[in-house]
């Protein structure tokens, strides 16, 4: 299924969109990363762009976890590789708190 054609208005917003999208996603892993805010906090958001920032990514923007340590993490709590964070389970999101409990 094509999509349809955009005007340049729509391409523009589109484009303006998507970019501060990235942005508040580049934020909130910085600011995992530096503990400025803890894994419930971006679990409770109710922010469209972290909703569809993926799991892996997520994981892997906490402090002492890498690509391979996530990958570990998804497969153990058993979340599937390409889900994004609005479609996490309650079960999941419990065994990802309990997981990092000590951190937060």
């Amino acid at each position: 299924m094509a999509l349809p054609p955009l005007s340049p208005e729509q391409r523009r917003a589109a484009l303006d969109k998507a970019t501060a999208a990235r942005k508040v996603r580049a934020e909130v892993r910085d600011a995992l990363k530096h503990g400025r805010m803890s894994l419930a906090d971006v679990l409770a958001s109710d922010s469209e762009a972290i909703r569809k920032m993926p799991v892996r990514t997520l994981l892997e923007s906490l402090p002492d976890i890498g690509k391979v340590r996530a990958q570990k993490l998804i497969a153990e709590i058993g979340i599937s590789d390409s889900r994004r964070i609005q479609g996490l389970g309650i079960q999941q999101r419990v065994r990802l708190l309990e997981r990092f409990a000590s951190q937060s």
